[in-house]
């Protein structure tokens, strides 16, 4: 990676560096990452709020970012991209391992050695005239067994800013590591933000990441979905672990028990909205409490009783704006209102504060848009990028478990996995076994709709919600599963769950959001044995009369409508699954396959 110019740092900065840490392989990291990008100056971050509110202060005057009202939004501040770079970039985000076949049929692949030669073309020199940052981070709280160490370095106070949310930074980090620890290495340089230059790159048998020619977050944040998952779901199967796209929840009963549920959702699935689902007023009455340990990443190891025991990496929340408001998430927008950094969304000139559709109705009569333009409602276009962002500190979020910063994390009861079905997938299903859970979640998919694609109904299949994030071939991230099973000697049950039926004008037959409370009651208390359900083709299911729907204006026959099994579609389903396995080869667990010619012969009968 490292091809550029001798570089050396003055003797006062090596210094400085000798101060934070004697890791050699932190120094040469940060050396050969110099050497290649050529800083004038390299700032090593500490994590202290002195050091942060400088870099915040520092910001404003570049106008890299602005400074909200800090009345209404104390600690909050404004940044926009550039124009080409709202999203993460999946076609340039590549798995760079030495065998093709084990990125797998899903990733995009390249040679570590080209993939190295080319971004350090790229890089080279690129930081000429900039402020190299030196990030320690802690994915998890530093010192638990769970946790793991990462170091990246930046040309962006943007990242550093956002990581110090996002990330436990601090020189903990230094003192975890030791003299000779391992951490994963992360170059990040905003180059010249150039598309047709931007490269996501992860060398999982390197312990590298490496992002060129973006200053998005989800493709700069290093600690986020290029560690916690990329590299983390790698790590996870070399160890014997488990990093996975999973919000985890804990639910208190009237009795005080505490149950806690890992869940997996693909994008526009309820993801965040269930990790911090407020119940409905009658089960609020009745003493019922749900609170959110995470709402995006579950790192889950085998306890010593037998149980599955999960940890949230992460130490904040990098949530879509546009939709949330005080009806679909109050407790998401609570978590912004202070300390927090707003990417991509409008800017309220009157009070300086923010705006995003779905926010208010009516829209305010003047903004600024994301692009820096005035906007009006008859402007015709969004105020806010459909992307646009908020990181918040999840210790905003008023629904936070205390459990939230725990070093052992919470034992697992029950693990969902959900997709948007039109159809035939039924409300909520319970798997039969382990094995069969595993099944239930590589088949996980969804059904476009015509303003997405211009089709509609069409199958995206996104296993597990880790399409975009797995870091080796998919097939051995399914047989990593299925081996975890046999180690787990009291495992939680896996359920799917389906919020998205509909009738046939396309109206919703689920409330969904808070209501939502009603399935993960029905599905506890199929963990605690408390409740019956009916085997049907696809695993046990409901009856509705064990489905609470006290002071909901819904039918028992809608219920049962949406909780029925229907065997000839399902027939169709298991055939159009067949057809998805092929990709995989002899790769595909045969465990999955035997769940197929179930689910086949099921349906025949």
């Amino acid at each position: 990676m490292y091809l550029g110019v001798k570089w050396s740092p003055p003797k006062e900065e090596v210094n400085f560096i000798m101060a934070f840490t004697n890791n050699r392989k932190v120094l040469d990291f940060v050396e050969k990452s110099a050497q290649l990008a050529m800083p004038d100056k390299i700032v090593w971050i500490d994590g202290s709020e002195a050091q942060l509110a400088a870099l915040r202060e520092e910001a404003v005057k570049t106008g890299e970012m602005i400074e909200l009202n800090q009345e209404k939004l104390p600690g909050c501040y404004y940044h926009r991209t550039a124009k080409n770079d709202v999203a993460r970039v999946e076609d340039r985000t590549f798995i760079c391992c030495k065998k093709e076949e084990d990125a797998g049929p899903i990733n995009y692949w390249m040679d570590p050695e080209k993939a190295y030669k080319l971004c350090g073309e790229i890089a080279r020199g690129k930081m000429k005239g900039r402020t190299m940052y030196v990030i320690p981070y802690s994915m998890g709280v530093v010192g638990s067994p769970f946790s793991k160490i990462g170091v990246e370095v930046t040309d962006s106070i943007y990242v550093v800013l956002n990581m110090a949310i996002m990330t436990r930074v601090g020189l903990d980090c230094y003192a975890a590591l030791g003299e000779d620890g391992d951490f994963i290495k992360g170059f990040h340089c905003k180059c010249d933000v150039d598309p047709e230059k931007r490269y996501i790159m992860h060398f999982p048998e390197d312990d590298t990441i490496i992002s060129v020619n973006s200053a998005y977050g989800g493709n700069v944040l290093l600690g986020k979905k290029c560690f916690a998952l990329r590299i983390a779901s790698y790590l996870g199967k070399q160890e014997g672990w488990m990093a996975e796209h999973m919000l985890i929840l804990g639910v208190t009963f009237p009795n005080g028990e505490k149950h806690y549920v890992a869940a997996a959702f693909p994008s526009a699935c309820g993801k965040t909205n269930l990790a911090m689902l407020i119940p409905p007023k009658h089960y609020l009455e009745k003493g019922y409490k749900v609170e959110t340990v995470g709402d995006d990443i579950a790192w889950i190891r085998v306890g010593k009783d037998g149980r599955l025991w999960a940890v949230n990496p992460e130490n904040g929340f990098f949530g879509v704006a546009p939709g949330t408001n005080e009806k679909s998430n109050p407790n998401a927008l609570a978590a912004t209102k202070r300390g927090t950094i707003f990417t991509n969304v409008a800017i309220n000139p009157e009070d300086n504060t923010v705006w995003w559709e779905g926010l208010t109705k009516p829209a305010p009569a003047k903004l600024i848009d994301w692009l820096g333009n005035p906007w009006t409602p008859e402007s015709g276009v969004k105020a806010a990028h459909p992307n646009s962002r908020f990181t918040a500190p999840a210790v905003n979020c008023p629904c936070l478990s205390p459990e939230f910063d725990s070093k052992e994390g919470v034992p697992l009861d029950a693990i969902i996995f959900g997709g948007r079905r039109a159809s035939t997938t039924p409300l909520v299903y319970q798997s039969r076994d382990w094995d069969h859970g595993v099944f239930v979640g590589s088949i996980m998919s969804s059904e476009t709709t015509a303003a997405a694609t211009g089709a509609v109904g069409v199958l995206r299949h996104d296993p597990m919600a880790m399409k975009p994030f797995c870091g080796y071939h998919m097939a051995d991230y399914f047989g990593h599963w299925i081996e975890m099973g046999k180690k787990i000697e009291n495992p939680p049950k896996i359920f799917n769950v389906n919020w998205f039926r509909q009738d046939e004008n396309g109206e919703f037959l689920w409330p969904g959001f808070g209501d939502n409370m009603r399935v993960l009651e029905w599905i506890l208390k199929r963990c605690a044995g408390t409740v019956d359900a009916q085997e049907t083709a696809i695993g046990y299911v409901p009856y509705a009369k064990d489905i609470d729907l006290e002071g909901l204006d819904y039918s028992k026959e809608t219920l049962e409508r949406i909780l029925y099994v229907d065997k000839a579609r399902w027939a169709a389903e298991a055939e159009e699954i067949e057809g998805y396995y092929e990709q995989f080869g002899d790769r595909l667990p045969k465990e999955l396959r035997a769940s197929l010619e179930t689910l086949k012969k099921n349906c025949a009968n």
